[in-house]
């Protein structure tokens, strides 16, 4: 029996040129059927040949399918055409602050999949510091995570956005996200939010703001941004336990997008990449989780 053939996906790169280009001269958009991790290759990119001036154009990096896609603190993230959605985005940047620019990414992200936050909890949400949780009557589920990177070149520093969506549930044995056990809570799926939705039609959602989100993070920093994270953080309140042993009360973020945990030593802030956090189901046995 002949295998079914996958369609082509229509990828919006026109009508993402359009929209971003008057914002960010010299934008391109590329489409790379698969790559190993759209992050790596836009380094690789931007470090170029030894001697030679980098590619410091604005960029971003389409990967369909990738076969070594990078997390954070180096867990993979593995993607199948069509049934994820994997970018990179690549420019310039010159912000006072780097701090919380992972969370201004997801807050963009989050809002063009779900603009409303309706009543209660908002069916997507963040988890600090680079996650998009899904709201669903079976639990949360993890939809996207984020990725960001940066190199420096004779006073330039170069950032690297790498975002990776779910967007429909594979088929059985086909990867799907992160991989088992590497993440707190299982994947959810995009299509479960928005019926129909595709990996293209995410795509053009998701860039042209977050191009404005970036710009303007590089302005004004994260501090305009920490009432919108609050809307959707699904730490807060929560007796979460760090890497580290240490355990606490999530009590939400700063303006420099520092996590800050009620501890039984006192409130924290959690800056560390190397730090990771997870939430603790019953608060109530949690030795040291106080309220915020």
């Amino acid at each position: 029996m002949t295998a079914a053939v996958t369609p082509p996906i229509r990828w919006p790169a026109e009508a993402l040129w359009q929209a971003i280009a008057p914002r960010l001269p010299g934008f391109t958009v590329e489409v790379l059927a698969e790559i190993d991790s759209s992050n790596s290759e836009l380094m690789r990119r931007f470090k170029g040949r030894p001697g030679a001036p980098p590619q410091t154009e604005p960029l971003l990096l389409v990967a369909e399918q990738q076969s070594a896609g990078r997390g954070r603190l180096g867990r993979s993230w593995q993607s199948r055409r069509g049934d994820s959605l994997t970018f990179s985005l690549g420019l310039l940047l010159q912000p006072a602050d780097w701090s919380g620019l992972s969370l201004a990414v997801g807050i963009s992200v989050a809002e063009s999949l779900a603009p409303g936050t309706g009543h209660g909890m908002p069916r997507i949400g963040l988890k600090w510091p680079n996650d998009l949780w899904l709201s669903t009557p079976q639990g949360e589920r993890k939809l996207a995570g984020i990725l960001v990177e940066t190199a420096s070149w004779e006073g330039l520093r170069y950032v690297v956005i790498g975002v990776g969506v779910n967007i429909g549930q594979p088929m059985p044995g086909a990867p799907s996200g992160t991989t088992p056990g590497a993440a707190a809570v299982p994947p959810g799926w995009l299509q479960d939010l928005a019926p129909g939705i595709d990996a293209a039609e995410a795509l053009l959602r998701i860039v042209p703001p977050l191009v404005q989100a970036v710009q303007s993070f590089e302005q004004f920093g994260f501090a305009p941004f920490q009432a919108r994270f609050a809307a959707r953080d699904v730490l807060a309140g929560r007796a979460v336990q760090l890497s580290d042993g240490s355990q606490g009360t999530a009590c939400g973020v700063g303006e420099n997008g520092a996590l800050l945990v009620h501890t039984a030593a006192g409130m924290i802030e959690i800056t560390s990449s190397e730090i990771s956090v997870r939430p603790i189901a019953a608060a109530a046995t949690v030795k040291g989780a106080r309220p915020c």
